[in-house]
Protein backbone atom coordinates (compact mmCIF):
# COMPACT_ATOMS: atom_id res chain seq x y z
CA UNK A 1 0.00 0.00 0.00
CA UNK A 2 1.43 3.69 -0.69
CA UNK A 3 -0.29 6.25 0.17
CA UNK A 4 0.17 10.23 0.07
CA UNK A 5 -0.68 13.32 1.46
CA UNK A 6 -1.84 16.47 -0.41
CA UNK A 7 -3.16 20.08 0.98
CA UNK A 8 -5.92 21.48 -1.56
CA UNK A 9 -5.10 25.13 -2.47
CA UNK A 10 -7.62 25.68 -5.12
CA UNK A 11 -9.64 28.38 -4.04
CA UNK A 12 -12.99 26.11 -4.82
CA UNK A 13 -11.71 22.80 -3.13
CA UNK A 14 -12.85 19.98 -4.83
CA UNK A 15 -16.00 20.87 -6.36
CA UNK A 16 -17.42 18.87 -9.21
CA UNK A 17 -15.39 18.96 -12.15
CA UNK A 18 -11.37 18.27 -10.50
CA UNK A 19 -13.76 15.76 -8.21
CA UNK A 20 -14.70 14.10 -11.89
CA UNK A 21 -11.01 14.56 -13.04
CA UNK A 22 -9.52 12.68 -10.00
CA UNK A 23 -12.14 10.04 -10.52
CA UNK A 24 -11.40 9.19 -14.08
CA UNK A 25 -7.52 9.35 -13.76
CA UNK A 26 -7.63 6.25 -11.16
CA UNK A 27 -10.82 4.72 -12.46
CA UNK A 28 -8.90 2.69 -15.13
CA UNK A 29 -6.66 1.28 -12.38
CA UNK A 30 -6.92 -1.98 -11.06
CA UNK A 31 -5.76 -0.84 -7.32
CA UNK A 32 -8.15 0.15 -5.02
CA UNK A 33 -8.27 3.72 -4.10
CA UNK A 34 -9.49 5.51 -1.42
CA UNK A 35 -9.47 9.23 -0.13
CA UNK A 36 -9.00 10.71 3.34
CA UNK A 37 -10.17 14.07 4.80
CA UNK A 38 -11.60 13.89 8.90
CA UNK A 39 -11.13 10.92 9.50
CA UNK A 40 -13.60 9.77 6.55
CA UNK A 41 -12.39 7.60 3.72
CA UNK A 42 -14.14 6.65 1.17
CA UNK A 43 -13.29 4.90 -2.78
CA UNK A 44 -11.64 7.70 -4.81
CA UNK A 45 -13.05 5.71 -7.96
CA UNK A 46 -16.49 6.99 -6.86
CA UNK A 47 -17.70 10.87 -7.66
CA UNK A 48 -20.36 10.83 -4.85
CA UNK A 49 -17.93 9.70 -2.35
CA UNK A 50 -15.67 11.75 -2.83
CA UNK A 51 -18.40 15.10 -3.17
CA UNK A 52 -19.54 13.78 0.43
CA UNK A 53 -16.41 15.10 1.77
CA UNK A 54 -16.83 18.33 1.36
CA UNK A 55 -13.47 18.94 0.91
CA UNK A 56 -12.64 22.94 1.15
CA UNK A 57 -9.50 25.31 0.15
CA UNK A 58 -6.64 24.78 2.86
CA UNK A 59 -7.37 20.72 3.34
CA UNK A 60 -5.42 18.51 4.25
CA UNK A 61 -6.21 14.87 2.41
CA UNK A 62 -4.53 11.53 2.18
CA UNK A 63 -4.89 9.30 -1.09
CA UNK A 64 -4.25 5.51 -0.44
CA UNK A 65 -3.82 2.63 -3.13
CA UNK A 66 -3.36 -0.79 -2.77
CA UNK A 67 -2.56 -3.03 -5.73
CA UNK A 68 -0.72 -3.83 -8.44
CA UNK A 69 -0.37 -0.54 -10.17
CA UNK A 70 -0.63 1.38 -6.94
CA UNK A 71 2.80 3.71 -7.61
CA UNK A 72 1.44 4.67 -10.99
CA UNK A 73 -2.52 5.53 -9.27
CA UNK A 74 -0.12 8.00 -7.34
CA UNK A 75 1.37 9.40 -10.34
CA UNK A 76 -1.71 10.11 -11.85
CA UNK A 77 -3.10 11.86 -8.98
CA UNK A 78 -0.09 14.08 -8.55
CA UNK A 79 -0.68 14.87 -12.60
CA UNK A 80 -4.39 15.51 -12.08
CA UNK A 81 -3.86 18.14 -9.17
CA UNK A 82 -0.82 19.74 -11.18
CA UNK A 83 -3.69 20.09 -14.37
CA UNK A 84 -6.12 20.98 -12.27
CA UNK A 85 -4.42 23.51 -9.59
CA UNK A 86 -5.92 21.49 -6.61
CA UNK A 87 -3.08 21.63 -5.01
CA UNK A 88 0.34 19.72 -3.89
Amino acid sequence: MVEKIYTITSHAGIHARPATALVGAVSTFASDVFIEYKEKQVNLKSIMGVMSLGIPEGAQIKVMAKGDDEEQVLKSIDQVMQTEGLGA
